[in-house]
């Protein structure tokens, strides 16, 4: 009778290994740019480079004034006191405000004024880019930027 023998096998076939990343790194790159934020705001436009939102509290005031914390709708007797348990727990963590362009200038700075008041010291105001084809438009207009 004849005995086996058995080899190690030293070859790790990486194929299929592969095609997995590839379809996780698809699939990464499509639903990242949706897991920002779900609140939709039209952001006031800037020539300065944004500042886009990390790790931190993301603070939306929405173009009919309502305030979402964390993409969570908080009225207007709890957005305060949820800010202020936020930035107890999470001290010294950055924030950033998003807010419609048609809000109110008042209710920014009552939005902003919250936020420092509870703790948080640094605060970023998000906004958009303005696209080059307006730049090109205002400077035309005889409007400078910068």
């Amino acid at each position: 009778m004849r005995q086996r023998s058995y080899h190690a096998l030293s070859e790790i076939n990486v194929t299929n290994l592969v095609d997995v990343v590839l379809v996780l790194l698809i699939i990464f790159m499509i639903t990242a740019p949706l897991l920002q934020s779900g609140i939709e705001v039209d952001l006031p436009r800037t020539t300065s480079p944004a500042e886009e939102p990390s790790e931190g509290v993301i603070v939306t005031i929405t173009k009919e004034g309502g305030v979402f914390i964390n993409d969570v709708y908080r009225t207007d007797d709890q957005w305060e006191n949820e800010l202020l348990r936020i930035g107890r727990a999470q001290a010294g963590q950055k924030a950033y405000l998003r807010a419609d362009e048609t809000v109110g200038y008042g209710r920014v700075v009552e939005v902003l004024g919250a936020m420092k008041r509870v703790g948080f010291q640094e605060v970023g105001l998000v906004t958009r880019p303005v696209e080059i084809e307006e730049k090109k438009k205002t400077k035309e207009r005889g409007v400078d930027w910068g």
